[in-house]
């Protein structure tokens, strides 16, 4: 098998990203650091043979026909151990944390898991920075700020424990084949690590209709009386929306009704 007979498969939704600038670009906004790369859904190796020129990287390939094919491509960098290929599914792979020392995940993501690779990420304590290709509306919900429409239980999620900002908007043009989509890369910076249950689920009721109000919302869940004081508490008008409110007073918030 040649990298040109290679068909994408829409059950592991593979659009390879083939566009040069763009791979540079990811590369140059990669964090300096000396942590280890961790590459989910290498594909072709593309974008893989840019990371393995500034860093060891950990690949996780789910498609076996592309783990065969990243072998004798990278044969290489696999004998001087500056590539490592895991075959199989990596949600499987992930426990708590993916690998034992601390890592960048800098990767073109399988659309179809990007959010939930994205969520494990920013829990995982050995994960420090991600760099991820995504759909374009997916990049806008993480980086979201308060008061613009998008702004949900991702943004707060995401703000609660890092810093996001999308690198650059990238046009169906740049893969192959073409989805039917925009895309974005996107990095988080993180401070912290995400480990709230119980607040995350407090914003899945908040956002759960974002044309609602909020006191209509969490009411579903949580005593009125205590949302109206928290409210007040926090000089809020009963009429506020979800995603008018910040990401700090959300944590004031969740203290004061949990």
């Amino acid at each position: 098998m040649n990298k040109n007979s290679v068909v994408a498969k829409k059950k592991f939704g593979q659009n390879f990203l083939k566009d040069e600038i763009v791979l540079r670009k990811i590369v140059e906004a990669m964090p300096k650091n000396d942590n280890k790369i961790v590459e989910i859904g290498p594909g072709l190796g593309d974008l893989t043979k840019y990371l393995v020129d500034v860093k060891s990287v950990e690949a996780f390939e789910v498609d076996t026909d592309l783990c065969k094919l990243l072998q004798s491509t990278f044969k290489k960098e696999i004998d001087t151990k500056r590539l490592h290929i895991n075959c199989g599914d990596v949600l499987n792979a992930w426990q708590s944390s993916l690998i034992d020392e601390p890592y960048d995940l800098v990767a073109n993501l399988p659309y179809y898991i990007a959010t939930n690779i994205i969520l494990k990420a920013l829990a995982d304590p050995m994960c420090k920075n991600i760099l991820v290709m995504v759909q374009l509306e997916v990049a806008e919900k993480f980086c979201a700020q308060e008061g613009q429409k998008v702004f949900g239980s991702l943004s707060v999620i995401t703000q609660s424990v890092a810093e996001a900002h999308i690198v650059v908007q990238v046009p169906p043009t740049a893969f192959e084949p073409p989805p039917k989509i925009n895309s974005a890369v996107f990095l988080i910076q993180k401070t912290k690590d995400r480990s709230n249950e119980d607040f995350e689920g407090m914003l899945r009721v908040a956002f759960k209709q974002p044309r609602k109000t909020l006191m209509k919302n969490l009411s579903v869940v949580y005593e009125k009386e205590k949302i109206q004081e928290a409210l007040n508490e926090l000089e809020y008008t009963l009429t506020i929306r979800p995603h008018q409110i910040s990401t700090h007073d959300y944590h004031q918030l969740y203290k004061k009704i949990k």
